[in-house]
């Protein structure tokens, strides 16, 4: 599906490490779904790391190791102990952590997609973790949920309006879903999805890399 909104921005400096994606949104809108789709998309491409955030298990990086997308060693899993939100933008140690011992498997030429725990609309990346973010909706939360904004929605640099093939059974109006989106965005870029049968996979693959390669000129 097309895109809508503005491209990509600069990022930070990328010297000596490799180029970091975050992935946040609430529970259920399909971030895990996007990370396996993604790393099945550009694993052949580019050199690719995971990490993943969940509260007190392992499941999502256990899925990920299960769907073997990735290598097992490329795949980190923390534990966060606490509200998604902090460990991604409070308290980012163990995530940065996680994410610096990738860079020596991956390598400074490569990415590494950092997936938050589920969250709600506040939810946003600190940019001394990550240097740019994706933030997943889904139709199945109500065609509502774009225009209710929060920093999410807002701010992420690439907005994701997921499982659009479901909009039909729950009464959702998907073209005033982006609509709004769009509105409260401005400017910034918003695509929708059904990631489960690969629709509009690729094109948020190839936003991925137009930032990362924005960023590395």
């Amino acid at each position: 599906m097309g895109l809508t909104g503005g491209g990509p921005s600069g990022s930070p400096s990328l010297e000596g490490r490799a180029f970091r994606v975050g992935i946040g949104g609430p529970v259920g809108s399909g971030k895990t779904a996007l990370v396996a789709a993604l790393c099945a998309e550009l694993k052949d491409v580019v050199s690719l790391g995971v990490v993943t955030n969940d509260i007190y298990t392992t499941e999502d990086a256990d899925t990920l190791r299960r769907l073997g997308v990735l290598d097992a060693e490329r795949i980190k899993a923390v534990r966060t102990g606490c509200c998604p939100h902090t460990a991604i933008r409070d308290d980012i140690g163990a995530n940065l952590e996680a994410v610096e011992e990738l860079d020596e498997l991956v390598g400074e030429d490569g990415l590494v997609l950092v997936e938050s725990g589920g969250d709600n609309l506040t939810a946003t990346f600190s940019y001394g973790l990550i240097d740019k973010q994706i933030f997943v909706l889904d139709v199945a939360g109500g065609d509502k949920v774009a225009r209710k904004g929060g920093p999410g929605v807002t701010r992420s640099d690439l907005l994701v309006v997921n499982k659009v093939d479901l909009a039909p059974m729950v009464g959702a109006d998907v073209e005033r879903m982006l609509s709004d989106a769009v509105d409260v965005r401005e400017g910034r870029p918003v695509l929708a999805t059904t990631v489960r049968s690969g629709d509009g996979v690729e094109a948020v693959a190839g936003w991925v890399m137009a930032v990362r390669q924005a960023a590395r000129c």
